[in-house]
């Protein structure tokens, strides 16, 4: 459905999207290309149109008027393709035969949880009273995005950045589903005893997030994930600690949130423009690709790093800086505080000695604008021309 779109636009199927040489102008920042685009919005209008059409064609000639007349109807199904081999013997007659038929869902899938209005409103009294509350609650693998209504409900009434800190608390112990914590603001503060699955802190938005390992596990979650794959995508502001590693794709598109993880698969911090990502533990390859923003610190023990790091648009810097030192220390304090790391108790009772194993991620033109920004600064001329200019120049740009 989305090629036949792309194909109404005017996509020609070169197959280069990810080389950014689209000869049509679609898939590609290339502003000598994009002046090729031709497509319009009435293109696609009159491709829905076409395909309606179509459709109801098929559909009066089988002798439906909606769609949700058909539905179900398996008896109009034919093979149209005989399989060799083994494959021949396969009969899909109980699968697309009318004894059993394809029923709609009923139920209403949105219907809210019996159990989250009575939290809601709970919530919602004590939030409006300036009150800090915590609630212990269990958790499973088919409950996705824990706290997010709530977070809805936070956002709307006082905004993102408002609330004080941890003033909501919720405190799972189990198994959470996908996108534990997503889009979560601040006042609120989800701790997760277990693990979670994908997703989890997607687009955090002012939050807090822990996940632990329970006691007996600790030495598990050392060397094996606590959180899936694409954790804290899109995060804007936030902290995050996870007690154990992350899958791949950790913090990508990160603009503002501080993150820690001890340990990352492949293609972490991807085209992330902000925030801080602390890596206390093995990282995959391809790290910081597209990174142009925010700074990341990988504790660089197995000197190992370097290789797996995509230094296109990075500088890798030795944590020198007595600045560099101060931050980086209190957010694996914070992360041991909410967490009890063993491995950020270990770095931090060694700290002179383990600090020489981190390495400072730091992208180039961001690294170059914030020196312009601090020379204008000094100079009193930090205005808001001042600093687009810095990043003019820092970028590139005219």
């Amino acid at each position: 459905f989305a090629t036949l779109t792309m194909i109404a636009i005017g996509c020609v199927m070169m197959r280069k999207c990810n080389l950014n040489t689209c000869p049509i102008g679609i898939a590609t920042q290339n502003p000598e290309l994009r002046k090729l685009f031709a497509g319009k919005p009435e293109n696609v209008v009159n491709m829905m149109h076409f395909l309606a059409q179509d459709l109801r064609e098929i559909m009066a000639k089988l002798g439906y008027r909606t769609l949700n007349e058909l539905v179900g109807h398996g008896e109009h199904l034919k093979a149209r393709y005989f399989p060799s081999g083994k494959a021949k013997n396969l009969n899909y007659d109980r699968i697309i035969d009318k004894t059993l038929p394809i029923e709609r869902k009923v139920d209403d899938p949105f219907k809210p949880k019996t159990n989250w209005p009575a939290l809601d409103q709970m919530s919602a009294a004590y939030l409006s009273s300036g009150k800090s509350v915590t609630m212990n609650l269990p958790i499973g693998n088919v409950d996705r995005a824990a706290g997010t209504r709530i977070g809805g409900w936070v956002a709307s009434h006082f905004g993102n950045h408002t609330l004080k800190p941890g003033l909501l608390n919720y405190h799972y112990t189990g198994i959470a589903g996908q996108s534990f914590g997503a889009f979560i603001t601040q006042g609120l503060e989800l701790t997760l005893t277990g693990e979670a699955n994908d997703y989890a802190g997607k687009g955090l938005s002012g939050g807090r997030i822990i996940i632990a390992a329970p006691k007996n596990a600790e030495n598990l979650y050392a060397h094996s994930p606590i959180v899936g794959n694409v954790a804290c995508f899109g995060a804007t502001s936030g902290e995050a600690y996870f007690n154990g590693r992350a899958g791949e794709r950790f913090a990508v598109r990160n603009s503002g949130a501080t993150i820690v993880v001890e340990g990352i698969g492949n293609n972490g911090c991807e085209y992330m423009t902000g925030g801080t990502a602390v890596i206390l533990g093995r990282v995959g390859r391809n790290f910081a690709a597209g990174m142009s923003g925010g700074i990341a610190y990988v504790y660089d023990w197995a000197n190992d790093f370097t290789e797996n790091c995509n230094q296109e648009l990075v500088d890798l810097l030795p944590l020198t800086d007595s600045t560099d030192e101060t931050h980086l220390k209190a957010i694996i304090s914070d992360h041991y505080r909410y967490t009890n790391s063993s491995q950020a108790a270990k770095i931090l009772t060694n700290w002179d000695t383990e600090k020489r194993h981190f390495i400072k991620v730091y992208p180039r033109d961001y690294h170059r604008m914030l020196d312009y920004i601090q020379q204008f600064r000094q100079a009193g001329l930090a205005t808001d021309a001042a600093v687009q200019e810095a990043f003019n120049a820092a970028t590139g740009q005219n």
